[in-house]
């Protein structure tokens, strides 16, 4: 399989963002990831979004689904998924340093 990244993704990136960072802390299915990414970014995914990006997401192996039962099915982020998420975060930290410093916020 080829080597993909958040860059792969678009403009679907930053939900993906939101989805993997959700699961940095342990597996979820998409409900719960919807009302994690509402809560902690103020952000509300509707349902095209945050499937289509998971299942973006699932091909590109940054995440994959796990058992479930027949209601929710639980995805997980995959070594692939964490070191992409956590590349991308860097560079946003960076980003967002600069910018609050540039405007006097920091």
């Amino acid at each position: 399989m080829p080597k993909r990244n958040l860059d792969d993704l678009g403009r679907w990136a930053t939900p993906a963002m939101m989805i993997l960072t959700s699961l940095a802390d342990g597996p979820k299915h998409g409900y719960a990831i919807a009302q994690d990414v509402e809560a902690s970014a103020g952000v509300t995914l509707g349902p095209g979004t945050l499937y289509g990006a998971l299942s973006r997401l699932e091909a590109a192996a940054l995440i994959e689904a796990k058992a479930g039962d027949d209601r929710r099915q639980p995805y997980r982020i995959t070594a692939s998924g964490r070191k992409a998420v956590g590349q991308q975060l860097r560079v946003m930290r960076t980003v967002a340093e600069a910018g609050l410093g540039r405007l006097g916020w920091a």
